[in-house]
C-alpha cells in the first residue's frame, strides 16, 4: 500500500522528528538519501525504511512506501530523497580507547559534521560532546557522510570527562596561542593517547577548562590569518596527533 495522505498518522509521527523534542522522546530519527541509508545498514541502526514510490530497496526491514508529497513533508531536504529510514539512537555511554575528542558547546552543526568525519580519518577512539548542537539534526547528519555510525560517540559533560582523563591518565590538550606548543613538535610517546578538546565558536573554552588542561595546542599561521574555522582548526590538530 502507498501512504499519499500527509494527514496519515504515521507520516504525522515522521515529520515530527524533524524536531529535537521528538528526537529525544523516541529515541528515533531519520536519515536520507541511499548513501546515509546504507552506511546505517551497516551498524544495524535501521528500524525501517520510507520508500518513494516506483523505487527499489535491497534492504531487510520493514518498508513504508509513500508518495512524492508525502517524501517532500517527511524530509528536510529541498529536494526530496528516493529513500529514507527511521534509525535508533545509539546508545553509547562509555569511553572507547585513549585517543579522545571532547567537544564542548559546538553549535554549528556543519563544524560537528566535520569534526565527526575528521576524527575517524585520523584515529580517535571516542567522541565526547557537553553541551553541543543535537548530534542528530539532519546538518549535522548530513555532514558526517555517515561516519556518525562507525565511531563511538558519547553524551557526557566536559569536567566529568576531564576527571575520566586524569584517572586513566590520559594527557588533556586545550588550544591556545599564549603558552601552547606547536601541534606538530609534539613528541610520539605525547600522541600515543590524548584528549583533545575544542570550545565554541564564538567564545572557545572556558577559563575553568583551560585550567584543567595538561597541556595547550597552537597551529602556527600566516599572522593576516586571526583565526580557522574551529572544524578546520581541530582536522588539521587530528591531523598532527595522528602522525606518528
Amino acid at each position: 500500500m502507498v501512504i499519499t495522505s500527509l494527514e496519515n498518522d504515521k507520516v504525522k509521527e515522521l515529520v515530527k522528528l524533524q524536531q529535537k523534542k521528538f528526537r529525544d522522546q523516541t529515541s528515533t530519527y531519520l536519515v536520507e538519501g541511499e548513501h546515509l541509508v546504507e552506511e546505517a545498514d551497516k551498524s544495524n541502526s535501521i528500524i525501517e525504511i520510507i520508500l518513494l514510490d516506483g523505487e527499489y530497496s535491497e534492504y531487510n526491514y520493514p518498508i513504508i512506501t509513500v508518495n512524492e508529497s508525502v517524501m517532500k513533508k517527511i524530509s528536510s531536504l529541498e529536494t526530496a530523497p528516493k529513500i529514507m529510514a527511521l534509525c535508533k539512537k545509539n546508545n553509547n555511554t562509555d569511553i572507547v580507547g585513549d585517543r579522545i575528542l571532547l567537544l564542548d558547546s559546538i553549535q554549528d552543526p556543519g563544524n560537528l559534521g566535520t569534526m565527526i568525519r575528521s576524527s575517524l580519518a585520523f584515529g580517535v577512539t571516542s567522541i565526547v560532546l557537553s553541551n553541543c548542537v543535537d548530534l542528530y539534526n539532519p546538518k549535522v547528519l548530513r555532514g558526517t557522510q555517515g561516519m556518525i555510525f562507525h565511531i563511538p560517540i558519547i553524551m557526557k559533560d566536559s569536567k566529568s570527562t576531564i576527571s575520566y582523563m586524569k584517572d586513566n591518565k590520559i594527557p588533556v590538550y586545550g588550544t591556545s596561542v599564549i603558552n601552547g606548543v606547536e601541534a606538530s613538535k609534539l613528541s610520539s610517546e605525547e600522541k600515543m593517547k590524548y584528549c583533545l578538546i575544542m570550545g565554541n565558536e564564538g567564545s572557545g573554552l572556558p577559563q575553568e577548562i583551560f585550567d584543567l588542561c595538561d597541556k595547550n595546542l597552537y597551529i602556527p599561521m600566516n599572522e593576516q590569518v586571526e583565526s580557522l574555522n574551529v572544524g578546520v582548526a581541530c582536522s588539521i590538530l587530528l591531523y598532527e596527533l595522528g602522525r606518528d
